[in-house]
């Protein structure tokens, strides 16, 4: 089952304005709703709406709040989310990122107690489209254990590199710490299969690829092993210390669901240096060599970071946006 862009736009949009939000942050959250899905993020779009409603149900994303600046130095801003609509947060702060970067090379945004951001990569595709450098990270609730650890007490922080072409076909990295998101496994689980490698552990404390078992388990296994825990932990504190607000371990001791999250999100205008090498010529020679390179497997394309998704786009543009039934139907019944 397929479905277009702007009919899933509008189903938001319309559910958005019903649950009390603005016509303008309606539009906007639809909008960023619809864009990762377009790109075959389905699990931080379509798959994760009804989440985010229950949220707003409970409370815990407030329809009325905006998003509020606490204090300003230089390039660098540190902004109280309010605990509005998190996609449209991390949109505004990327904007104000974007905006310092303009005037001055290089602009930070420190996104205390905000809400889930959906896909990190939006903002990434949207420093990048704007000329710049991308780089945002995320907190999250305590749901991955540190290397040698059982307990879930570090979290699975999406890390975000963006670099832009002028084609728009830019290198966009989106990745969690985890090997998988809990939104992916969620997605392998609701398709009957199993991980490609090892994601987590079973109740036996084995590494498995069975999503199954590791939702069970919530023992994700640290992209890289020791490394992601340690990069986990680092941008967590980053991301506390700069907001001033929750830490991980501080959201864990808040709250059982996953809210009140910092983040930071930054743009960098390559063209403040003048060189004399341009951006495309610099990225376009590394590409053509990495596309250029022998294949491990003669099936499988030699994918530069972001190929995917801009591929799955135009695909979608064409054809409409998949969605599971069950979903769209449960979505439909909001309205």
């Amino acid at each position: 089952m397929r479905i277009r862009y702007e009919e899933m736009v509008k189903t938001f949009e319309k559910i958005l304005l019903k649950k009390g939000f603005s016509v303008d942050i309606a539009h906007r959250s639809a909008t960023l709703f619809a864009n990762n899905s377009l790109d075959g993020v389905y699990t931080h779009g379509v798959n994760r709406f009804p989440r985010v409603i229950s949220y707003i149900d409970k409370g815990y994303i407030k329809v009325d709040a905006t998003p509020s600046v606490e204090a300003r130095m230089g390039s660098f801003e540190r902004w109280n989310g309010n605990l509005a609509m998190g996609n449209t947060n991390a949109e505004s702060a990327m904007n104000r990122a974007i905006e310092l970067a303009k005037e001055c090379g290089i602009g930070l945004v420190a996104l205390g107690n905000t809400n889930h951001w959906m896909r990190g990569g939006a903002y990434g595709w949207q420093a990048a489209d704007a000329g710049m450098i991308g780089m945002c990270w995320t907190n999250t609730m305590p749901n991955m254990p540190a290397w040698g650890s059982k307990d879930r007490n570090i979290g699975n922080n999406p890390f975000v590199m963006a670099i832009p072409r002028s084609n728009k076909e830019h290198v966009v990295v989106d990745c969690a710490m985890a090997q998988f998101s809990y939104g992916k496994i969620e997605e392998y689980k609701l398709k009957g299969k199993q991980l490609p490698v090892v994601g987590g552990f079973d109740s036996d404390g084995k590494a498995t690829t069975d999503p199954t078992e590791i939702e069970k388990t919530w023992r994700v296994l640290p992209v890289g092993f020791w490394k992601g825990s340690g990069i986990s932990i680092a941008l967590d504190l980053i991301a506390a210390i700069l907001t001033s607000a929750n830490s991980t371990t501080a959201i864990g001791k808040k709250y059982e669901d996953e809210y009140g999250v910092s983040q930071v999100l930054i743009a960098i205008n390559p063209e403040a240096m003048k060189h004399s090498i341009s951006t495309d010529d610099i990225v376009n020679e590394v590409l053509l060599d990495i596309k250029s390179s022998e294949k491990a497997d003669p099936d499988t394309e030699v994918l530069y970071p972001g190929e995917r998704a801009f591929k799955t786009r135009k695909e979608n543009e064409e054809k409409g946006i998949p969605v599971v039934e069950e979903i769209w139907e449960s979505i439909l019944k909001m309205v």
